[in-house]
């Protein structure tokens, strides 16, 4: 994926040799980290570069069943180790000697690994606790992050600069990079995602049986209800898609089969299901022809992998959160209020975009007619 950056300052001898960065989640946050993890990789090349991660969203740094510590490759491309917790189910057992053996065996593993310096590119409270007792010598963070407290950790408080947070995690990776050395150029990064052969061939195979060339993914889950586009409208354009020959693929999660049936519905039947592990959703993603759904991780995985997007936004501001590094049309109503507020009932504005809009946005990135 290709993500323009500010411009960094490369330093010819480094001082920073081992460096940790700490993004826990969630799918989408983490892969706007990506860009500014690569930049400091650019700029460090030498440097041994580890991540702390919720163990849920590690396949988006290392693919299953692959080393997590080691010379990088394209099963994990980008860090040379990769750190997981699983911080919801340590807390439900925190006391049972199974959850205590993993944090110690997490923590000793961080500790080991002797980091000199670590980003806190959360700026959360955990994340920034959890940066400290790495051990490293200095924590970076933003000047200003999510959870204020935080910044009580950082030894190094960051202004964050740009609209996107794309662009505001680049500027907080900038403040590692000595200043006065050398100057490069602008340049295009191409960040890869891990490649798993296993799982590319998987979903390869998979579509051939079902005579799927052609297809797009719909995503009608989001995090929150205020964030949901209606299932039904989501269903009018799957029809469409199909009617056009491109084959309309709905991705739905645990917890989201009523979601998808009601897609289903209003698809006439012509949606087709589809749910894995996120290495799975990787290489889906790779080889659909658009991408169509709101303010959700999948959207920024599409956007990540340069698959066209059809964004459907309410009540978060697509200034900061929009789809990054992609061709994409965003819609978003004059009435949608940015908030992110956590409310079940969909948000006003969002209800107010109808299936045309959005097919009219498909019709145009397609270079085609969906309205048959």
């Amino acid at each position: 994926m290709s993500f323009e950056s500010p411009r960094l300052d490369i330093a010819a001898e480094t001082k920073i040799k081992r460096l940790l960065i700490v993004r826990l989640g969630a799918m989408g946050d983490v892969i706007h980290t990506l860009p500014a993890v690569h930049a400091l990789r650019q700029a460090f090349p030498q440097a041994f570069i580890g991540w702390l991660i919720e163990e849920r969203w590690a396949e988006l740094l290392c693919a299953p069943g692959s080393p997590r510590r080691g010379p990088r490759s394209s099963l994990r491309p980008l860090v040379d180790e990769v750190h997981s917790v699983n911080l919801k189910a340590w807390g439900e057992s925190a006391f049972s000697v199974s959850t205590l053996q993993r944090v110690a065996t997490v923590w000793n593993d961080v500790r080991e690994a002797h980091y000199d310096a670590a980003v806190d590119l959360q700026g959360a409270i955990r994340s920034a606790v959890l940066a400290r007792w790495s051990g490293v010598c200095v924590v970076y963070g933003a000047a200003e992050p999510r959870e204020a407290p935080a910044s009580l950790w950082y030894a190094r408080r960051v202004v964050a600069h740009g609209r996107h947070v794309v662009e505001q995690n680049l500027s907080i990776a900038k403040a590692l990079v000595e200043h006065e050395i050398k100057r490069v150029e602008d340049i295009p990064f191409d960040i890869p995602l891990p490649c798993d052969p296993q799982t590319e061939a998987r979903i390869e195979e998979g579509l051939a049986q079902h005579g799927v060339r052609d297809f797009a993914i719909l995503n009608p889950g989001a995090g929150w209800g205020a964030k949901r586009w209606p299932a039904e409208r989501y269903g009018e354009v799957a029809r469409k898609l199909a009617e056009a020959g491109i084959t309309p693929m709905v991705n739905y999660g645990p917890g989201e089969q009523d979601l998808f049936r009601e897609v289903l519905a209003a698809s006439g039947g012509r949606a087709r299901p589809t749910k894995g592990t996120v290495s799975e959703l990787i290489a889906l993603t790779r080889r659909a022809r658009l991408f169509i759904g709101g303010d959700t991780g999948p959207l920024h995985l599409a956007a990540a992998l340069r698959v066209p997007v059809v964004a459907i936004f309410g009540p978060t501001d697509p200034a900061r959160n929009g789809p990054y590094g992609t061709r994409s049309i965003v819609l978003r109503s004059a009435e949608s209020v940015t908030s992110h507020a956590r409310r079940a009932a969909p948000d006003e504005g969002l209800l107010a975009i109808g299936s045309d809009e959005v097919i009219a946005a498909a019709n145009h990135l397609l270079g085609r007619d969906l309205k048959g």
